[in-house]
C-alpha cells in the first residue's frame, strides 16, 4: 500500500486529532517477521528497539552498555562469559524475566528451524543457569565478537511461555520485555506499539504509543513528514538533504553508518545458479566490477554524501584492508576478461528492492555495465519478498545492503561463511572458512587484521559480492521531537525521546 499526502481539508482534521503522545515514524520498507530469531531486515531491527530488550546495547560512541545484563565477566581462558541479569524485569505477558528465560532465548536463537541468529552465535556450546539472576555462556574456544552479537537480535530475550505457546507464529504477536508492547500490525501499512508501564526503565520513554508506517517512496515519505502525517522519517534521501537543512519547519540529523550496500552474486544456490552466467567464471564477475565507477554512482545518486568502498567496512574504518584498495573503473580490461572467459554480451537479471534510490543505482549499474558488453535486466521486487527469493536462490544478482555491526565479524561471517545465515549466494571457500576462524578466536587486532586481509584478497579474486558504498544515515523530523540520539547502527532508540 502506497501512502499518499492527504488533501488539505482532511489534513487539518488529522493533524488536530493526532496525539502529542504518539510518535509516528516513517520507515523505508515494511519489516519482515517480528520474531528476533527469524527476522533479517534493518527496519525490523528499528521496530525491535521498542519491542525487545537485549542483554547489552551500544551507545553513540559504539561502547557496550548494560541493558538486561547489568554486568558481565569473562573467564580467564576467554571461553565463557557470565552475565548478571537485571532483577524485577517482566515480559509483556506478566511473566518474570530471569536467567532461565535468557537461557531459553539463546537456545532458541541457536536451534529454531530457520534461525538467522545461529550463524552469529553458533560457537556457543552450553548455556547454564547459575542462579535465578545469573547465566553462563560457554564455548569450546575464545570468540571475540560474542558480546557484540548480544547487542542485537541474538541478545534479545523472549517470553518462553509465549514463544512455546505460539510456536512458529510468535512473530504475529511478539512478546518481549521492551519499553513498548505489541498492539497490531497491518502488513504494508502500520505497526503499532503501546507503552509498557511495567518496564524497568519506563520513565525514560515519553510516548504512550509508537506507530511505524512503511513508505517505500522516499519523496512520499518526506511529503508525509512535511504535511504533519509523520513525526520522523529514517533514511531521508541524499538528494533531499540540502533542501531539508534549509527548511526551518524540519530538524535534520545525520550519522555515519556501519553498513554497506552491494551486489550479491548467486554462485551456488539452487538450480538458478546453474544457468547464471555470473556463476560460470569468476572473470565475468571481475569484469562486472571493473565496469562500475563507484564514485560516479555516489555523485549521481547520492550527491557525493556517501562513502565508496570495496569491502565490508569503509576505507575510514580501522579494519579496512588497505592492501586491497578499491579498483578504478576499467572498461577495456573488463572486455578483455569477458573475452578470456569466452562470453560475449553476457545477460543477467539484477533483483532490486523497490525504492527510489535503489532503482536509480540499478539503472546506473545497468548503463555502466552495458559499456563493457553486459545486458543487465532490472527486476524490482518488494523488499521482504526479495529477501525470501534470495534465501531460496531465486535470483542471479541481488542489489542489497546491510545495516552494519560494531564488530566487523557481524558484517562478514553471516554472508561469506559456508553455513552463513545470510549467505544467499552460497559462496564457500576453505581459505575463507579458516580465516574466519582465526578472526573469531582472538581479540588481538593485528592477528585479526591479517586474517581479514586473507578474506579481502579472496573476495577481490572470486568476487561473490561486489561492495559498492557505505551509506550516511539521514533523519528528518518535526522540530518538536526532542531527545533523539543518532547511533551508527542506524536504529532509532526511543529512550529519552519526547514531543516538546
Amino acid at each position: 500500500m502506497k501512502r499518499v499526502v492527504l488533501p488539505l481539508l482532511a489534513l487539518g482534521l488529522l493533524t488536530s486529532a493526532a496525539s502529542a503522545q504518539t510518535l509516528r515514524i516513517g520507515l523505508a520498507e515494511d519489516p519482515d517477521i517480528l520474531d528476533p530469531t527469524l527476522a533479517r531486515t534493518f527496519v525490523g531491527r528499528i521496530v525491535f528497539m521498542g519491542l525487545c530488550d537485549k542483554l547489552l546495547d551500544i551507545d553513540k560512541d559504539l561502547k557496550l552498555v548494560p541493558q538486561l545484563a547489568t554486568e558481565w565477566s569473562w573467564s580467564p581462558d576467554q571461553k565463557s562469559v557470565t552475565f548478571k541479569i537485571r532483577p524485577n524485569v517482566k515480559f509483556h505477558d506478566g511473566e518474570k524475566l530471569d536467567a532461565e528465560a535468557v537461557r531459553y532465548s539463546i537456545d532458541r536463537h541457536l536451534n529454531l528451524q530457520g534461525s538467522f541468529r545461529r550463524s552469529e552465535i553458533n560457537v556457543v556450546k552450553a548455556i547454564d543457569v547459575v542462579d535465578p539472576q545469573t547465566v553462563k555462556v560457554s564455548m569450546d574456544a575464545p570468540f571475540s565478537p560474542l558480546l557484540a552479537q548480544f547487542t542485537d537480535r541474538a541478545g534479545m530475550v523472549l517470553s518462553p511461555k509465549a514463544a512455546k505457546e505460539a510456536g512458529p507464529n510468535f512473530g504475529a504477536k511478539p512478546i518481549c520485555s521492551g519499553p513498548y508492547k505489541f498492539v497490531e500490525r497491518v502488513q504494508q501499512d502500520r505497526i503499532v506499539l503501546e507503552k509498557f508501564k511495567e518496564h524497568w526503565n519506563a520513565g525514560a520513554y515519553g510516548f504512550e504509543r509508537v506507530t511505524y508506517l512503511p513508505i517505500v517512496d522516499g519523496t512520499v515519505r518526506l511529503a508525509n513528514l512535511r504535511s504533519g502525517q509523520l513525526d520522523m522519517i529514517e533514511r531521508l534521501q541524499a538528494s533531499d538533504v540540502a533542501e531539508v537543512k534549509k527548511d526551518a519547519r524540519l530538524k535534520f540529523v545525520s550519522q555515519t553508518g556501519l553498513g554497506y550496500t552491494g551486489i550479491t552474486i548467486n554462485v551456488a544456490n539452487s538450480d538458478r545458479a546453474k544457468s547464471n552466467v555470473l556463476a560460470k567464471d569468476k572473470r565475468i564477475r571481475q569484469a562486472l566490477e571493473l565496469s562500475l565507477d563507484r564514485d560516479a554512482i555516489n555523485q549521481v545518486v547520492f550527491n557525493g554524501e556517501f562513502r565508496t568502498g570495496n569491502q565490508w567496512v569503509p576505507p575510514t574504518n580501522p579494519w579496512y584492508v588497505k592492501s586491497v584498495p578499491t579498483p578504478k573503473r576499467d572498461v577495456a580490461k573488463a572486455k578483455e576478461l569477458l573475452k578470456a572467459a569466452g562470453v560475449t554480451n553476457p545477460s543477467f537479471t539484477l533483483m532490486v528492492p523497490t525504492g527510489n534510490e535503489a532503482q536509480q543505482v540499478s539503472q546506473v549499474v545497468q548503463a555502466m555495465a552495458k559499456e563493457s558488453g553486459f545486458d543487465v535486466k532490472i527486476q524490482q521486487v518488494e523488499f521482504a519478498t526479495s529477501l525470501q527469493a534470495a534465501q531460496k536462490g531465486d535470483f542471479e544478482a541481488f542489489f542489497i545492503g546491510w545495516s552494519g555491526r560494531v564488530d566487523p565479524d557481524g558484517n562478514l561471517t553471516s554472508f561469506i561463511a559456508c553455513d552463513g545465515g545470510n549467505n544467499d549466494g552460497k559462496f564457500c571457500n576453505p581459505q575463507v572458512t579458516a580465516a574466519l576462524a582465526e578472526t573469531r578466536s582472538t581479540s588481538n587486532f593485528e592477528q585479526r587484521a591479517l586474517a581479514y586481509e586473507k578474506i579481502a584478497k579472496v573476495n577481490a579474486d572470486e568476487m561473490p559480492r561486489i561492495y559498492l558504498y557505505h551509506a550516511t544515515l539521514f533523519y528528518a523530523m518535526n522540530p518538536k521531537v526532542d531527545g533523539f540520539v543518532a547511533v551508527p547502527d542506524g536504529l532509532i532508540r526511543l529512550s529519552g525521546m519526547k514531543m516538546n
